[in-house]
């Protein structure tokens, strides 16, 4: 074999490997899936929502403490809430953190809107951490602490009692009672002589024992001389009129026996003479003849 022809055979043989790694290279790189593309979420808008910075019970007047601003996403905000008014983009760095600090734009519109809460009364009670709520306060000049937890058009009536009136002892503010009376049974029309117990009130809400609104931490009953008690206006006549015929009784209702609106017994009927009608969600009282 000529040496032309040996050169001819090894340059031949380099380009057909030069070739083989050319074409290899060539499919491995069109086989291969594409690299990921990272998706990001764009950013949601937020505002910061008045929330409870501890427990607050019932007659809390709010101060400096008692309340928090809580990031919260802007289209999940509950109308009720109360915000700092601005829906913004978060921080998308520490950067970016710091130099919204550094205004004070927002911090201001924040604490003017915490500072107008204060000197608010709690109404109902408030959990840790929860949003407040117009509903539950009571803005302060409003009235002291009674006349603000009262509804609108009750009374709040004091009665007397003692451990054997009232439970044992186990009947704490907020609780629910009946209202019951204890008298010396009426003879003039021909009845037996005795005693007779009425029901005067049903499902009646306890405001305080003597001049504490809230039990202690832990207790499980309170030793009163008097308890305060929500009452409609026309049904504090039928509490008066009690006391001064005979010993008054609260009865405990069970907390699952709670719900629904007070209501006269029969012995409140009969010691006012008129009767209560409850129509489309109003509730009047008309007097009737015997």
């Amino acid at each position: 074999m000529g040496a032309s022809r040996i050169v001819i055979l090894v340059v031949a043989a380099f380009f057909a490997v030069v070739l083989m790694f050319v074409v290899r290279g060539m499919v491995s790189h069109r086989g291969a899936p594409p690299p990921p593309v990272a998706v990001v979420a764009p950013a949601k808008p937020m505002t910061e929502v008045l929330i409870a910075h501890r427990d607050l019970p019932i007659g809390t007047r709010l101060a400096a403490g008692d309340l928090a601003w809580q990031p919260w996403p802007a289209d999940g905000v509950n109308p009720a809430f109360i915000t700092d008014g601005a829906a913004k983009l978060p921080p998308a760095s520490a950067t970016d953190l710091v130099a919204a600090k550094v205004t004070g734009a927002a911090e201001a519109l924040t604490g003017s809107a915490m500072e107008a809460t204060y000197g608010s009364i709690v109404r109902e009670p408030i959990l840790a951490n929860e949003p407040i709520m117009q509903s539950k306060l009571v803005r302060g000049g409003e009235g002291g602490y009674m006349a603000v937890v009262l509804n609108p058009g009750d009374r709040a009536i004091a009665v007397p009692v003692t451990v054997a009136t009232a439970a044992g002892g186990f009947i704490l503010p907020g609780d629910r009672v009946d209202v019951l009376q204890s008298h010396a049974a009426d003879v003039s029309n021909g009845g037996k002589p005795g005693f007779v117990a009425e029901t005067l009130l049903r499902n009646v809400r306890v405001l305080a024992i003597d001049q504490s609104s809230t039990p202690t931490k832990g207790a499980q009953a309170m030793i009163g001389a008097v308890a305060t008690l929500e009452v409609a206006a026309a049904d504090a006549e039928v509490i008066a009129k009690a006391k001064s015929q005979g010993d008054i009784i609260l009865a405990l209702r069970a907390y699952s026996d709670a719900g629904g609106p007070s209501d006269r017994g029969a012995g409140g009927a009969q010691n006012t003479g008129d009767v209560r009608i409850y129509r489309n969600g109003q509730v009047s009282d008309v007097m009737v003849t015997p």
